[in-house]
């Protein structure tokens, strides 16, 4: 992919005025560098980073030279509190506390950070106070992520706590993930509308209530997606869309570009205000 080294600025994309921004976790198993190529060939209008193993993922110097080089701003970082990466940047309040660090580095606004696990204790106990200190101590948002019950035989066991539903807790910002909601069976379109302006940065995707968390492109699951984006652009929403979809299914890098495209397109077009679209229509 070609290099954007004759672009000197961040040119706004005048397809709507709410950002759309391309998670790294869209383009797995491709590297952080290929997120920015692909943000910048498709017409992102900046990328998510998941923090992970990826050296890259934890550099600030280089995630600057990448988005300098491709021209697209860091919109948001996802903290490293999944799973998958819990060797990564040590204990739980280190990682919260490097996110915002480094997000306050490249200049993004936001942290994406996943509730405390039940086990995590000294961590869980204080979460919401502690979050809230570290956003207000790096001057970025930490918006925590609405996740799913977890079943084991048929019954629920409380992996998170205090909850993993963050509609009742005293979380000052939230992220908001049409993914997980399908697992739990909610409708993101009334949580959304229920959380008001604590909703801070939307992970869009899409799934089904069958268990699995399937990041489906929005259109393919059960989830009122495209209301949901209508809804935001009508409320005045002045956060971050971010894709995560997940691409791992797809047959190279050519099919893996269509369905970004595809769902970049989605959100542009249930974003775009409809004083906009009649205008357009008028035409």
């Amino acid at each position: 992919m070609e290099s954007p080294a004759d672009m000197t600025s961040f040119p706004p994309s005048g397809h709507t005025t709410i950002p759309v921004a391309l998670s790294s976790a869209s383009v797995y198993p491709l590297s952080v560098h290929d997120t920015f190529a692909v943000a910048h060939d498709l017409g992102y209008d900046g990328v998510e980073i998941m923090v992970t193993n990826s050296q890259v993922s934890q550099d600030p110097d280089s995630l600057r030279d990448l988005s300098e080089r491709y021209q697209q701003p860091i919109l948001a970082i996802h903290a490293p509190t999944l799973l998958l990466t819990q060797q990564v940047w040590g204990a739980a309040w280190t990682k919260i506390e490097l996110s915002a660090a480094m997000a306050a580095e490249v200049g993004a606004s936001t942290v994406v950070a996943h509730p405390p696990f039940r086990w995590q204790t000294g961590y869980a106990e204080n979460f919401a106070e502690g979050v809230q200190a570290l956003a207000e101590q790096y001057g970025v948002t930490i918006a925590v992520e609405n996740m799913y019950p977890w079943r084991v035989r048929g019954r629920e066991a409380k992996a998170y706590l205090p909850h993993w539903n963050p509609i009742p807790e005293p979380y000052k910002n939230v992220t908001w993930d049409f993914s997980h909601a399908a697992i739990a069976g909610m409708d993101s379109f009334e949580q959304i509308r229920k959380l008001g302006e604590r909703l801070r940065h939307v992970h869009l995707t899409d799934g089904t209530p069958n268990g699995k968390d399937e990041h489906l492109l929005p259109g393919e699951g059960t989830q009122r997606c495209a209301e949901a984006l209508s809804y935001l652009s009508e409320a005045g929403f002045d956060g971050v869309v971010a894709v995560e979809v997940s691409t791992r299914k797809a047959r190279g890098a050519g099919e893996r570009e269509e369905q970004l495209k595809q769902t970049l397109e989605f959100a542009r077009e249930h974003l775009r205000p409809k004083a906009v679209l009649a205008a357009h229509d008028a035409q």
